[in-house]
Formats: C-alpha cells, structure tokens, sequence
C-alpha cells in the first residue's frame, strides 16, 4: 500500500481549494458547517490555511441541546473564525408536525436523514446571503458505506476529503495542528448516543484497510461492507435523467 504523506496531501488540498475558488469565486466565503468532529474540523482549517481566516464562515447547527457543541466552539475559537449559530430544531419539529398529520406510520430513517436535510438548507441560505460556497464535509470511508445522507451532508460546493479515508483525515488534522481532542473524537450518530462503529458493525480501521488494499480478514464483515457499498453507490452518482 502506498504510504501516505499527510504534509504533501494537505498541501495538495489546500492548493486545491485555492484553485478552486480562483475558478468558482475569487471573492467567496467558505461556508462549513460545524459538528465539532473530525471532518468538519479538518474541512474548516484547511479552508483557513487556503483563503484565510476572514474568508470563512462557521456554523453551528444544533437540533435543540448538543451535548457536545462546545468541542464546535473550541473550534471555531481555535481558528478563530466567524461563526453563528442556528438551531434548527422549530423547523424539525414544524416540518414532522406536518408529515404526521398526513402519514400515520413515518419511518425511523425519516427522523434520522431529516435534521442533515435542513442543515445543508440552512447553510445554503447563509451562503447565498455572505456571498459563500458550502464545504462538503464528507470522508471517502463514510462515502464507501452510504453513511451520509442524500441532499444532506452528502451535498455542498467542493469536497476536500472525499478521497480521504477516517486514517487519512486524522493524519491531516495532526498535520494542521488541530487539538487532539476534536481529531480523535469518536463520532456518535446524535440519537440514540451510539457511535458510527456500534451502527456500522466494523471499525473504520477495518474499512480503511479493506479501501485501501482490498484485505478483510473477517468475510462476514467484507461481505457487509461490499452490500452497503453496492446499495448506496447511487449517493454519489448524478440523478438519472431520461436522455431526449
């Protein structure tokens, strides 16, 4: 396996996000959206070290309490950048209020997909009100498992992880001197308090190692990851459209 150089490839991504925004917005703000884990952090600071510190905008999207946004707060202080907050949870409730007085029976995964559904809806409206473009924040190992949601976190203007693995990103937020603290934070699914391992079946250490090499010791677990692949390969695919 190729070893990864997490300096150049930070680089590479910075330079990338420069070229970027040369091409899609000279004058465009980042507009990330803040979890206070991993991936929005890294995503942030790359686009601080890239446009500089007063060309990005955070924001914090609880749905009512967060338990943990203050590791949202200690990153965005620690970059220092502009931020708000927007509580999205009138608007989950108004929307469910309104679904359930016309389906009687709504599936759990509507719950669970549609708080990442007005989120992204909420950073697009602060985009197109500070002249912005919105980070995806999404990362090659959630993308590989379809654990993102579809015009949710999947969506956004331009991706800098997206060929990153869980390993990669960590290496690259050690790299840009991120606390360890938000690096290392194990991520949680924000109901019913499991992490993304309990949900998943696996460790994203073994789903790394399966991307990367194409080796998975347990059979049962290949065979998992390669079903969940092949069911939500159409996350990343553009809408089909009848061709006149």
């Amino acid at each position: 396996m190729k070893e990864f150089n997490a300096l150049k490839v930070k680089n590479d991504i910075v330079e990338w996000i420069q070229k970027w925004f040369s091409e899609n917005g000279s004058s465009c703000n980042a507009v990330v959206g803040i979890s206070g884990g991993k991936d929005s952090s890294v995503v942030a600071a790359l686009c601080v070290e890239a446009l500089g510190k007063d060309r990005v905008i955070g924001v914090l999207m609880p749905n009512g309490i967060q338990s943990d946004i203050d590791m949202a707060l200690k990153l965005v202080k620690h970059l220092d950048i502009k931020y708000m907050t927007l509580n999205i949870k009138e608007a989950y409730d108004a929307i469910i209020k309104q679904v359930e007085e016309n389906i009687s029976d709504i599936k759990a995964q509507t719950t669970t997909n549609l708080p990442a559904r007005i989120r992204m809806t909420s950073l697009y409206a602060v985009s197109q009100s500070l002249n912005g473009r919105v980070a995806n924040t999404c990362n090659l190992s959630e993308d590989w498992v379809g654990y993102a949601t579809r015009y949710g976190d999947a969506a956004g203007d331009f991706s800098p992880l997206s060929s990153l693995t869980v390993n990669e990103v960590k290496q690259i937020g050690t790299v840009l001197n991120l606390p360890s603290e938000l690096v290392e934070k194990v991520p949680i699914d924000g109901l019913c308090g499991k992490t993304d391992e309990d949900n998943l079946g696996f460790s994203y250490d073994t789903l790394d190692k399966y991307i990367r090499t194409g080796v998975c010791e347990n059979q049962k677990i290949k065979q998992k990851i390669d079903i969940m692949q092949e069911k939500n390969k159409f996350k990343l695919e553009l809408m089909p459209s009848f061709k006149y």
